[in-house]
């Protein structure tokens, strides 16, 4: 088998967004050699400020120096692209080399693109994460492995670094799994929401309703973390755009149609955000679901 990826290990990290730059911060903290690229020159000029690391001169001499590339980016699109793309990542590649794609991306499209790269013997593990920025931040993040198992063991000490591994099993697995797991905590942001809403219009002080919540049946991630820290705050600050989850809410509505399991609440879910996106835009938080819900509300009392 061949070996674990391990200190000092170059790595190549393209993606330095709110995300993928304490990432790479902590692979760099952890020894690895990190070659980093991001699209954005105000993003690398950033990262490369803070953090000892190489910057590379193109995507494909990125390919050529690394055997392991993570991509951290918006979508499976922007992944393909900076991949397969004219001078990219896998052009340099070397046959025996791995790309760990931890962003989030649609479940089908990750195994095709999984094929494609395996013809040339070069390992696709797909890996997003869940725990936010703050997760990123304290190298706390859960992160969904799918893929074959000799190339996420190659992986472990590099994702040691950031957070705690789940295998979820074959390639794009751990993409569905990701989109899944979005879409729960997308519920349980808006009916939370809904229901603190409604307390505060019956005159329930939502300090106090937040803590009968939590204490009783109805918590849940929204009520323990994202309303307490960003809209009582009126933040609105998470750190995930609306855009992204209403993106991720169409990957699992896609999934469930294409599998033929219920999606009925899912699919009200992901009308919501992609009705919220519509009204405020990709880039608003995710949080701000709540902003769109109270217009709503007022709009309904004008009537």
């Amino acid at each position: 088998m061949p070996e674990e990826f391990v200190p000092p290990e170059r790595i190549g990290f393209v993606g330095l967004g709110n995300m993928g730059a304490p990432m790479a911060r902590h692979l760099a903290s952890a020894g690895f050699q990190v070659v980093a690229a991001d699209s954005n020159p105000a993003a690398l000029e950033r990262f490369g400020s803070a953090v000892q690391c190489e910057r590379a001169r193109s995507l494909a001499e990125l390919g050529r120096s690394c055997r392991l590339v993570i991509t951290m980016l918006p979508d499976g699109g922007a992944v393909r692209q900076v991949l397969l793309g004219d001078d990219g990542v896998a052009a340099g590649l070397a046959p025996g080399s791995v790309v760990l794609d931890m962003s989030s991306a649609e479940p089908v499209a990750t195994r095709a693109l999984a094929s494609k790269l395996a013809d040339a013997s070069i390992s696709l593990v797909d890996a997003p994460v869940s725990g936010g920025v703050k997760g990123a931040v304290a190298g706390t993040l859960a992160i969904m492995a799918g893929g074959e198992p000799a190339a996420i063991a190659r992986c472990r000490p590099v994702l040691a670094a950031l957070g705690q591994v789940f295998c979820t099993g074959a390639s794009g697995s751990g993409h569905a799994v990701k989109a899944l797991n979005n879409y729960l905590s997308a519920v349980a942001l808006a009916a939370t929401a809904e229901a603190m809403m409604a307390g505060e219009s019956f005159g329930i002080d939502p300090v106090v309703m937040l803590e009968i919540l939590n204490h009783s049946t109805g918590r849940n991630t929204a009520t323990e973390q994202k309303y307490p820290a960003f809209v009582l705050s009126r933040s609105f600050n998470s750190g995930f755009t609306l855009g992204l989850m209403a993106k991720d809410l169409r990957i699992a509505l896609g999934l469930a149609e294409a599998l033929g399991t219920p999606a009925s609440l899912l699919c009200e879910c992901a009308d919501l955000w992609d009705c919220a996106q519509q009204r405020l835009g990709f880039n608003a938080d995710n949080t701000e679901i709540v902003r769109y819900l109270e217009r709503l509300q007022g709009a309904n009392a004008d009537e």
